[in-house]
């Protein structure tokens, strides 16, 4: 039985949507939220039926970082406290074996946007703002946003948009490749849902080797990863799904992948 309270965690075959589920407040990250999320987390990275993952934010906002009305306030309930341990969300996001993606429907700063980065994409309602906001309330970030934010965007833009911390819309981090696609606020559900299919018909196989390429590119040296990349290469051009990916193409008809 699911016993979040800030969050909900749906699964679906081949994939889950973990939701921030504090929408009177704007899904604003409490101790107990990030908690929740890395057990959440650490449930679907444990599983191979599950290839991908969804985290977006109840009703109209994604998370605008920590909820400021919570701090400083006693803490008696034990869930409502969380360790260094729970802090590791934004790694989880971004090694865990399913792909995951961010999708933000709305205010997305601070710690909320460091999980959005630990993602391996990025999608956005048309209305969506950005803001790093660490500064305006004197601290320094947490949530991995100074490791992962140079990685997407550069280090220049990364540093502007950390010591101005100013907002900036979702037209703004399309253009600089924060995020992959912008959809209408109307369709952003729809449209969500028919891109997932997308990954969801590609080789499960192929897909979650990919992302283990690009985790094991960032500690290897280049020569090293060729080597590996190698290897991978010959023994997954030999799986049935390369066969049948191959066999589809000539044919000119989607891949039928079976599950392995």
């Amino acid at each position: 039985m699911d016993n979040h309270t800030t969050i909900t965690l749906d699964i679906q075959p081949g994939w889950a949507t973990l939701t921030l589920a504090r929408p009177d407040q704007r899904n604003g990250m409490t101790n107990r939220m990030v908690r929740e999320t890395h057990e959440a987390l650490s449930l679907i990275a444990s599983r191979d039926d599950i290839r991908l993952l969804l985290l977006t934010g109840a009703g109209r906002s994604f998370c605008p970082g920590a909820d400021l009305n919570q701090i400083g306030k006693p803490m008696a309930d034990p869930l409502e406290s969380c360790t260094s341990a729970h802090f590791q969300v934004p790694r989880l996001l971004h090694e865990m074996p399913q792909l995951t993606i961010a999708a933000i429907n709305g205010a997305c700063a601070g710690a909320g946007m460091g999980w959005a980065c630990g993602c391996d994409l990025r999608i956005a309602a048309r209305s969506a703002m950005f803001n790093t906001a660490f500064l305006n309330v004197a601290v320094a970030g947490d949530m991995g946003l100074p490791w992962s934010l140079p990685r997407l965007v550069g280090a220049a833009r990364a540093r502007t948009w950390s010591f101005f911390s100013e907002k900036f819309d979702a037209q703004e981090a399309l253009s600089s490749g924060l995020v992959s696609r912008i959809f209408d606020d109307d369709s952003f559900t729809e449209d969500t849902r028919a891109l997932i299919d997308i990954f969801l018909a590609r080789s499960p196989t192929a897909l979650t080797m990919m992302k283990a390429h690009y985790l094991a590119a960032e500690s290897m040296s280049f020569n090293a990863f060729i080597d590996l990349e190698t290897e991978r290469h010959h023994w997954i051009a030999k799986h049935p799904h390369a066969a049948e990916a191959f066999k589809a193409f000539i044919e000119k008809r989607p891949p039928n992948f079976q599950e392995d």
